[in-house]
């Protein structure tokens, strides 16, 4: 079984910059109404669809509101994302950090809203 999350939005231009330019995300397939990206390694994809779009079927119609969802992206070195991320000029929403339950993390948000939690966990080479 294979998944991928998607996001229902009318920033498809911004949402493509961001993965990008950012994140170092690839295009798998493009066109009008939807946007399919993968992560640099290609382990997984992210969609995103207009909203109200006429090919679409009313479940996937509305747009999401920007509040409610996270990714988890994680990463080699957590701290060498971060000094990259802050060289872009990116926005930091929460600093890096530690966690009791061993996570090394900081996080982003993509122009939709979508928390996104850069981590490394402790104990994983």
């Amino acid at each position: 079984m294979k998944m991928n999350a998607g996001i229902i939005t009318d920033k498809l231009s911004e949402t493509k910059e961001f993965y990008t330019k950012v994140l170092g995300f690839g295009i798998t397939f493009e066109n009008e109404f939807y946007l399919l990206m993968h992560t640099p390694g290609k382990q997984a994809e992210l969609s995103f669809l207009l909203p109200e779009h006429s090919s679409q079927q009313p479940l996937f119609q509305p747009a999401f509101a920007g509040k409610g969802v996270y990714l988890t992206i994680e990463v080699e070195d957590v701290d060498a994302v971060y000094k990259e991320l802050k060289q872009k000029n990116v926005k930091i929403i929460i600093d890096i950090r530690d966690e009791p339950w061993g996570d090394r993390h900081f996080a982003i948000q993509d122009p939709n809203g979508v928390g996104i939690d850069i981590v490394t966990y402790s104990g994983q080479g």
